[in-house]
This record gives structure tokens, C-alpha cells and sequence, in this order.
């Protein structure tokens, strides 16, 4: 019966605390368009140390207000900033070949130097359901990403490279669904419309056009990024995902199945901040749902063109060098 008790108490505990927040999050009024709707405009970027998954070097979601500053110094990025600007890429401080160990330094990249902070709190990574943060594949979702690496994967033609490489969508998953963040061009800009919102992804220059109170297009239209429709509910933007591209389900950070949505969800927290939501559902991938939240903070910072294609020689030399080891094996 103390068992019980105790559990009671805590939940009604956490139900209490659940409602101090929301309504403290109902107090701010955001900015809103011409017919009402919050305003999700602007150019705002999702750069932080922290990640989709969580590391084993934090044990809980929230990291501890005490350990936040301790932990921010350590972290390998912030140690890399600090300590290998002054490599020549390539090489490692000695002036000796770095071999195939990492094609940039620390110039060239601009992951973000604190932890993501939502809802008050620092969090180690944006999942936030299972609570292990970590994703739950199943066997047949590993296998059946293991048979697409090994189906798609290699030097034979272009379509074995990955698709970041290939500039068709950014890599590691930055146009989402969900929207991730990776080592730099973390920017997206925002416009907004009463029948559409536009999102443009730094990173390969990705563009999601997702119609608002619309349908989802036939399933054979299997685009990149997914087929997105959105919805209002209440202050919050909805959007619903389905049918990836073939070549793009399988692979990222939420590979998806012909069973399966991605919902995301979109929030102004407060003038600097969008509240980003997402839960991914699948049976044939993950034994469970799984869920995040992330933040999208304003910044000064200009949106700069990624051509990608431009002088992409890497592409054409790896392709040329694999058929010259098929000519001299031959």
C-alpha cells in the first residue's frame, strides 16, 4: 500500500508540475499573421551539442543544472574547437599525415557550443520517449537497413554514394523529417502563407512546401522529404508525413516504411524560440513510438547558398578510381 501511495503521489506530483508549465507557456502571446495564426517566420537554426540520441556519458534527459557548464567544456566538440584550429586539414599537429581520419578541422565546421535548452531545461538529446533515448528498431528494421547499405552502397555508379554526397537532400537527415542537426549549416528559413509553409534547409539548399489543410497526394508520388500536409490545432502547426522517397526511406535518421507517418509539430515558446515536436511511428521499423522535442532559436546569422554542385570533382574522381581497380583486377 506505501508503494502505491508513493506512486500516486508522484504522478499527481508530475500532473501538478505538467500544468505549472503549460500555463506559464499559455501567458506568452506570439506574433501572428494578418489572419491570426502564430507567426513561424524568420530564419532561425537548430545548432547545438545536442543530438538526436543520447550518449551514454549522460545518464538522464535533463542534464543537471550543476553539471551543465562541466559538462559543455568537455564535450568533444567544444575540446575540438579549442585545441585543433590551427591543424592544416589532413594533418595532425606534428605535421604528420592524418590518412583517411577526418577530412575537416575545426574551421570548417560549426555544430554549436551549448546544449539545447527547452522548456527551462538543458537536454542531452532531443528524444525524449523511449526514456533511454535511443531509437527502438526492431530486427527486421536493422536487417532491412543492413540489406539496403549492402544493396545500395559502393562505387559501381552514383546512386551506391550516399545522397548528401550526391547534393540530392542534405545528409543526416537536416531536411528531415524529423529536422536534425549536423556539423554546420544548420540554418532554416521560414515563410509562411495561409495555405502553405515553405521551410529552405541551408544544407543542400533543401525546400519543404508543405499545403496546409490539404490531402496527401497519391502514394506513387514518392518524394524526397516526404509527402507533408499540415493542419492547425489551436496555436500549434501539425504536420503529417508519409511515403519517402525509395532511396531515401531506408536510410537516415528516421528511415521510414510504407506503414509508417512522421507527425511534427510546431509551437512559438517564446520571441527566440520555436518548440519543434515530433513522434515517428512505425511497426515494420521500431517496436515502439518514439518521440523528441527540439529547439529552433532566431539568429542574425544570413542564409548563404550551398551549391553543391559546383565544382563536385570528388564524385567523378571516386567513380573514376573504382573503375580503374575493376580495370586492374581485370
Amino acid at each position: 500500500m506505501k508503494t502505491i501511495r508513493k506512486k500516486t503521489l508522484f504522478l499527481l506530483f508530475l500532473s501538478f508540475v505538467w500544468v505549472v508549465i503549460f500555463a506559464q507557456e499559455n501567458d506568452y502571446e506570439p506574433p501572428r499573421t494578418v489572419s491570426g495564426k502564430p507567426d513561424l517566420q524568420g530564419l532561425w537554426s537548430n545548432a547545438s551539442l545536442t543530438q538526436m540520441q543520447r550518449s551514454k556519458v549522460y545518464p538522464e534527459l535533463i542534464i543537471p543544472a550543476d553539471k551543465i557548464e562541466e559538462f559543455t567544456r568537455n564535450h568533444h566538440q567544444n575540446v575540438r574547437q579549442a585545441t585543433d584550429d590551427g591543424l592544416v586539414q589532413g594533418q595532425l599537429l606534428d605535421g604528420s599525415d592524418l590518412g583517411s581520419g577526418r577530412g575537416y578541422n575545426a574551421f570548417w565546421v560549426d555544430p554549436g557550443t551549448r546544449f539545447a535548452s527547452i522548456r527551462e531545461t538543458y537536454r542531452s538529446s532531443w528524444i525524449t520517449s523511449p526514456s533511454h533515448g535511443r531509437i527502438p528498431f526492431t530486427e527486421v528494421g536493422l536487417e532491412m537497413r543492413r540489406n539496403f547499405r549492402s544493396k545500395f552502397s559502393g562505387n559501381d555508379g552514383p546512386e551506391g554514394r550516399a545522397l548528401g554526397e550526391r547534393c540530392i537532400i542534405g545528409f543526416g537527415s537536416t531536411g528531415g523529417p524529423p529536422m536534425n542537426n549536423v556539423l554546420y549549416n544548420n540554418m532554416y528559413q521560414i515563410v509562411q502563407t495561409d495555405d502553405y509553409l515553405m521551410i529552405l534547409v541551408e544544407m543542400v539548399n533543401d525546400v519543404r512546401i508543405i499545403p496546409i489543410n490539404s490531402r496527401h497526394r497519391p502514394e506513387q508520388h514518392q518524394r524526397w522529404l516526404g509527402d507533408s500536409i499540415g493542419r492547425w490545432e489551436g496555436d500549434t502547426l501539425v504536420v503529417e508525413t508519409r511515403n519517402l522517397h525509395p532511396q531515401q526511406a531506408p536510410r537516415g535518421v528516421a528511415p521510414l516504411s510504407a506503414d509508417g507517418k512522421i507527425i511534427e509539430r510546431f509551437s512559438r515558446y517564446s520571441d527566440e524560440q520555436i518548440l519543434y515536436e515530433f513522434e515517428v511511428v512505425d511497426p515494420i521499423y521500431y517496436s515502439e513510438k518514439w518521440a523528441g522535442e527540439m529547439s529552433f532559436n532566431t539568429t542574425s546569422d544570413r542564409l548563404y547558398e550551398y551549391a553543391c554542385h559546383e565544382g563536385n570533382y570528388g564524385l567523378i574522381g571516386i567513380l573514376a578510381g573504382a573503375r580503374r581497380e575493376d580495370s586492374d583486377a581485370e
